[in-house]
């Protein structure tokens, strides 16, 4: 298995994070811990977080820490990973404090439960004694990433929202 890094995003991976996202859209994937690279049609603006994203959310904006996973034998951003400081209240019911993908080549390679450990170490860093990870009912590879981090199913709701395929968000905890 590859060694992932977590890394913050700058300049170097500018072209990576743009060719990522041409990756989901032609995948028609769901940007989850993308910190709405979709909505961004530059890498500048994409990384221009707290503004962009206050802008959008408002007073629902929560403060997030955005890392890219990186493979470390080649420096190639394989995934992506947001940790949310705080839960609003529509956090806690459907999105919980930690979103992530992986590039669709990279994927059943193990990165997102390596990103997944690595972002729960800096989540210990905040003082969290626990994290809230959602996914939908039918993402089992999803699901999968969070239990083998130690997430408990708390339960199952109904996506009133229209985030998920299945229309069932599960709802996850970890114990820090």
């Amino acid at each position: 298995m590859n060694i992932l890094k977590l890394v913050m995003p700058t300049e170097e991976y500018a072209e990576q994070v743009m060719n990522y996202k041409r990756d989901f859209l032609e995948n028609k994937d769901s940007f989850d811990g993308c910190a709405g690279l979709e909505d961004c049609e530059t890498y500048e603006e994409w990384a221009n977080f707290e503004e962009r994203l206050t802008q959008k959310y408002g007073d629902g904006y929560v403060p997030s820490t955005v890392c890219l996973g990186v493979r470390t034998s080649d420096n190639k951003v394989v995934g992506m990973i947001d940790f949310r400081h705080y839960l609003s209240d529509f956090l806690l019911n459907y999105g919980g404090h930690i979103g992530y993908s992986v590039l669709p080549s990279e994927r059943k390679k193990g990165y997102a439960t390596q990103m997944l450990s690595l972002m729960l170490d800096e989540c210990k860093k905040q003082n969290l004694e626990k994290v809230l990870l959602t996914c939908d009912k039918e993402n089992i590879g999803s699901s999968k990433t969070i239990i083998k981090n130690g997430g408990v199913l708390e339960n199952e709701v109904e996506d009133k929202i229209g985030l998920s395929k299945s229309g069932v968000i599960q709802r996850y905890w970890i114990e820090l």
